[in-house]
C-alpha cells in the first residue's frame, strides 16, 4: 500500500474506531471509555507472530513501540486492502521486563511456569504502548508501571499454569485474574498493565478530536 493510500483515510467526523487488537481486555477498557469500536482482525494466513519478535539486544520500550508501530501499518494495510470505511485505527502492545529481559508471550505451560519462577518475589517493570492513526496523523504514548509478586511457590505455579490464564498474556500472567492474590503492590497504570492505558488512550484520541 503507497503512503498515498494511508494519508486518503481523512479526518472526518468520528463516530467510530478500528480497534485492531484481539485481546477482550483491551475492548473492556475502550468500552469503559465509552469510545464506539469495530474490530479490525488480521486477515486468515495474516502473520502476526512474527511482528512480535524481539531483535537481538532490543531494549523492552523500544520493543514494545516498535511492534505497536508495526501492528498498526498492518491494520491500516487492513483498511484499505479490504476497502472499509474510514475511521481512526487504534494499536496497543504490552510486553513484561526484567532489566532489559523481556516477557513475551509463554510458548506452552513449560514456558509459562518458567517465567512466574523468575518473576516470583521480584518487581518488574510492564510496558504497554499505544498509537493511534486518523487522516494523516499518528499519535503515540508509552505506559511504564512497576509490579511486585510475593514469592510464589512451586505448587502455587503449577495450579496458576494449570488454569490456562497464563497462555496467551505477557509475562505468563493476568492482573485482573487470580495472579492479583499474589500481587502486593503495583506502582502506575492499572489498566495499563491490564493491557490498554486508559489514561493515555483517551489523552491520544483527545488530540485526534474524539473525546469520550
Amino acid at each position: 500500500m503507497t503512503s498515498k493510500a494511508i494519508a486518503d483515510l481523512q479526518d472526518k467526523p468520528m463516530t467510530f474506531i478500528y480497534l485492531a487488537s484481539q485481546s477482550p481486555r483491551r475492548r473492556q477498557l475502550l468500552e469503559q471509555l465509552g469510545i464506539p469500536y469495530e474490530l479490525l482482525l488480521p486477515d486468515e494466513g495474516e502473520d502476526t507472530e512474527s511482528i512480535e519478535a524481539a531483535m537481538p539486544g532490543e531494549a523492552p520500550a523500544r520493543y514494545v513501540q516498535r511492534v505497536t508501530g508495526l501492528k498498526l501499518d498492518a491494520a491500516l494495510h487492513r483498511v484499505v486492502r479490504r476497502g472499509l470505511k474510514p475511521a481512526p485505527v487504534l494499536c496497543s502492545d504490552t510486553t513484561v521486563a526484567m532489566g532489559r529481559t523481556i516477557y513475551g508471550k509463554p510458548e506452552n505451560a513449560a514456558d509459562a511456569a518458567r517465567m512466574l519462577r523468575e518473576l516470583s518475589g521480584a518487581t518488574h517493570r510492564v510496558l504497554t504502548a499505544v498509537a493511534v492513526h486518523s487522516g494523516r496523523k499518528r499519535e503515540t504514548a508509552l505506559s511504564d508501571s512497576r509490579v511486585t509478586f510475593s514469592k510464589l511457590t512451586p505448587a502455587q505455579i503449577k495450579s496458576y499454569v494449570a488454569s490456562g490464564e497464563p497462555m496467551g498474556k505477557a509475562g505468563a500472567y493476568a492482573i485482573q485474574g487470580r495472579a492479583a492474590a499474589w500481587i502486593p503492590h503495583i506502582s502506575g497504570s492499572y489498566s495499563a498493565i491490564m493491557g490498554l492505558p486508559v489514561y493515555e488512550t483517551a489523552g491520544l484520541l483527545a488530540k485526534l478530536g474524539l473525546r469520550p
